[in-house]
């Protein structure tokens, strides 16, 4: 589908699920969009839907006064079984970004069985992180393309954006020594990514995803005040390791990825950058690096690929290809 066809079309209506920084950053990258339209938005405690659109900064203004989406004037639902309700309330979305914590790690499989069962067909994207998570989901795909959906995993920064760039850059050579990827998060405020602050934690030797998740503002905060607001990362359960391997590329075990999280500077610790190792058919040993901008932020680089990726799902939703692909096997296509 070209440009011209995609801009004669009504806008695609598009959902965000999960409503803390990730979520509200999401709306925020939509805003300035001609070819998605926010109709639906849902946290744990409610929803919201309107399928003539939305107004991004009424919902975050909700939530940031009241707790929750599901107090917005028009549209505002309040409920716990947000999700499951907004699926059956708004029929008409053609996808949604699932911009939810992976906490437990059982969580956003859940989610996709709500999904399932419901009976609503679309595309779903997520940005998932660990690779026992995306396993999960790998587990569900006969039954996704039996529910006619269409899931795009793994299509957030990283994995997602870095996978999709070393698939690329895997082309000059006949065999991969390694994949490399290193992050540099800078987050001047902690408490609007709580929930990804944890997903971080739970990456580190002496936590894991239930202790995260147990974990209170005040001992997070605590953790952050010991380490001056840092979090490195080293040899993190990845899932671009498992996306890599299902293309073909390399071995998981042949993927690293770390980083460092600044809690308390919007500026970068470090270039967030991927470097694909290989030998070439001349049998030249050589190393292709991809780096992103200092100046992109990490809603900015998580959010706009994911868009992307709903794009490309919509895409192949529409010509009848159902069921779960990765961000090293679609490309995104840039959202208007």
């Amino acid at each position: 589908m070209n440009s011209q066809t995609m801009a004669s079309q009504s806008p695609i209506a598009v959902g965000v699920l999960g409503f803390g920084g990730l979520g509200q950053a999401a709306t925020r990258v939509l805003m300035p969009k001609t070819e998605m339209q926010l109709v639906a938005a849902a946290d744990k405690q409610g929803y919201v839907y309107d399928a003539r659109g939305l107004d991004p900064q009424s919902c975050i203004a909700a939530y940031r006064d009241r707790g929750s989406v599901g107090y917005v004037e028009s549209g505002g639902v309040l409920s716990q079984q947000s999700i499951a309700d907004l699926i059956q309330a708004a029929p008409d979305v053609q996808g949604y970004f699932l911009a939810l914590p992976n906490l437990p790690n059982t969580f956003m499989a859940s989610v996709v069985k709500q999904f399932i069962a419901s009976g609503w067909q679309g595309v779903l994207v997520d940005a998932l992180k660990r690779t026992s998570a995306m396993e999960q989901i790998w587990a569900l795909r006969d039954e996704l393309q039996a529910a006619g959906i269409t899931y795009m995993t793994g299509c957030g920064a990283t994995p997602g954006l870095l996978t999709a760039a070393a698939t690329v850059a895997a082309q000059s050579y006949t065999e991969i020594h390694s994949v490399k990827i290193t992050f540099g998060v800078g987050i001047a405020n902690w408490e609007a990514y709580r929930a990804t602050i944890r997903e971080d934690i739970a990456h580190m030797p002496e936590y894991d995803v239930d202790s995260a998740q147990a974990m209170s503002d005040a001992e997070v905060a605590a953790l952050l005040d010991r380490t001056n607001g840092v979090l490195q990362l080293e040899n993190m359960e990845h899932a671009d390791d498992l996306m890599l391997e299902l293309a073909g590329i390399c071995d998981r075990d042949q993927v690293t990825v770390g980083g460092i999280v600044d809690t308390r500077n919007a500026k970068k610790p470090l270039s967030t950058n991927v470097q694909v190792t290989g030998r070439t058919f001349e049998g030249k040993i050589s190393t292709h690096t991809f780096t992103l901008g200092d100046e992109t932020s990490m809603a900015a680089n998580v959010c706009g690929p994911a868009f992307g990726y709903l794009k490309a799902g919509i895409a192949l939703h529409q010509r009848g290809q159902q069921g779960l692909y990765t961000a090293a096997e679609v490309m995104p296509q840039f959202v208007r």
